[in-house]
C-alpha cells in the first residue's frame, strides 16, 4: 500500500507490518497547493517474482514527477533495497497540480505512465495537445535500461529506459514516449481483458464542467487524442480542434461542489462479486468520485455506457482502487482506511 507521505506498507492477513517495504519520505514532497503531491503509485512488472524490481512514481522537492526503479531485498521479500534506487524518468511540472502519476504495466508488459497537463487550470499553453512535451499524455516505455548511447566525451552511457518501436510517434515529430495525448489529469486508469480483447479504461479529471471516463480497445488508444483542452467531456472548451479528430468519452457527468474529481477503477471480473447491496456488479466498470463519497458502476458498451448505478453506502475521500491477482477489488482513501469488496458478504468492508 502506497502512503502519500512516502512509505510503502505491507499488509499480511489484515495486519500492517511495522517495517515499511520502502521508506522514501526524504525524497518525496507530500504537501503543497492543491494537495496533489506525494508518493503517487507503485507498479510491479510481470517478472517481479524472478527479477525483484519494481517502480515508484512520486513528486520530488522541485515539484517534478519522478519514476524510479528499486529492487527487493534478496534476504527478505517484504523489504526493498532503498539504495538500489535508479532514476528512470523525471518530468518537470509548471505548477503543483495535475501531475497524474499512475504507473501500470499493460498486457504487452510495457510500463504505462499517466501524466497530467501540470496546470494551471484550463491548460492555457495547450500542452496536452503539444506532442513535443510529455505533459497531458499517456506514456509507454520499457523501463529497463536500454542500450548504451555514444557520448562526445567519456564512456558510452546506457539509456535509462527503452521506447517500444511501435509507439505511435516513433519516426514522427514529437516525443517517442507518447502513447496517447490530449489529457488533463489521468489520475487513474486500468486495463481490462474482455472477451473482445484488451481494453484501456481511463478516467480524466475535469476542469470545472465535466468529469469523463474513456473505455476503448487498447489498439484504438494507440496515438489517440482525448481532446483536452479543446473539449471537456462532450462539450467544447476552446476552439481550434475538430471533434472527429478526438476520442469521444464513453461517459461523462457534471462537475459540481458535491461531485468532482473522478477516480478511475476497474471492470469487475471476479465471478464471486455477482451483486453488492442488491446491485449487479460483475462485468461493470466500478469507479469513484472524491467529492461525492460514493461508488458507481455501469456496463461498458461499444458506443455508450449502460445505466449508471450507485451503492447504498458512503466512503469518504476515495482516492484510488486496486485489484489483486484473484480479481478482488480494494478501495483506498485519503484519510487512511483501505476497503475490500467482500465476496462472501457482498459489501465493502474496511
Amino acid at each position: 500500500m502506497v502512503e502519500r507521505r512516502g512509505r510503502v506498507r505491507v499488509l499480511v492477513n489484515g495486519v500492517v507490518q511495522a517495517e515499511p517495504f520502502v521508506d522514501f519520505r526524504r525524497e518525496v514532497k507530500h504537501s503543497g497547493k492543491g494537495g496533489e503531491q506525494g508518493l503517487l503509485s507503485i507498479a510491479f512488472p510481470p517478472d517481479y517474482a524472478a527479477s525483484g524490481r519494481f517502480y515508484l512514481a512520486y513528486t520530488d522537492h522541485r515539484d517534478a514527477l519522478r519514476v524510479v526503479e528499486l529492487r527487493r531485498s534478496p534476504a527478505n521479500p517484504l523489504l526493498a533495497r532503498r539504495k538500489s534506487a535508479r532514476l528512470v524518468l523525471r518530468i518537470p511540472q509548471p505548477t503543483t497540480k495535475h501531475h497524474g502519476g499512475l504507473l501500470a504495466f499493460g498486457p504487452d508488459k510495457n510500463l504505462y505512465i499517466g501524466v497530467g497537463d501540470g496546470g494551471p487550470s484550463g491548460d492555457p499553453r495547450d500542452v496536452a495537445q503539444r506532442k513535443g512535451v510529455l505533459l497531458g499524455k499517456l506514456l509507454r516505455i520499457d523501463p529497463r535500461p536500454g542500450p548504451a548511447r555514444p557520448r562526445k566525451r567519456g564512456r558510452p552511457r546506457r539509456a535509462p529506459y527503452t521506447v517500444p518501436s511501435d509507439n505511435p510517434l516513433v519516426g514522427r515529430p514529437g516525443r517517442n514516449e507518447i502513447f496517447a495525448y490530449g489529457l488533463r489529469n489521468p489520475w487513474r486508469f486500468s486495463f481490462d481483458r474482455s472477451a473482445t480483447g484488451d481494453r484501456l479504461t481511463l478516467a480524466d479529471v475535469g476542469n470545472d464542467r465535466f468529469e469523463e471516463i474513456n473505455i476503448l480497445p487498447l489498439s484504438k488508444a494507440r496515438g489517440a487524442n482525448f481532446g483536452w483542452s479543446h473539449f471537456e467531456g462532450w462539450a467544447r472548451f476552446k476552439p481550434g480542434l475538430k471533434r472527429r479528430r478526438t476520442v469521444v468519452p464513453l461517459y461523462r457527468y457534471p462537475t459540481t461542489r458535491h461531485s468532482c474529481s473522478v477516480v478511475g477503477g476497474y471492470v469487475v471480473r471476479d465471478p464471486r462479486l455477482s451483486r453488492i447491496k442488491g446491485r449487479e456488479i460483475l462485468g461493470r466498470y466500478l469507479y469513484g468520485d472524491f467529492c461525492s463519497r460514493r461508488l458507481f458502476a455501469f456496463r461498458p458498451r461499444p458506443r455508450r455506457a449502460g445505466q449508471r448505478r450507485s451503492f447504498r453506502f458512503e466512503i469518504p475521500g476515495v482516492t484510488s482502487f486496486a485489484q489483486d491477482r484473484s480479481g478482488r477489488i480494494y478501495v483506498l482513501t485519503y484519510n487512511g482506511p483501505v476497503y475490500r469488496i467482500d465476496p462472501a458478504r457482498k459489501r465493502v468492508e474496511p
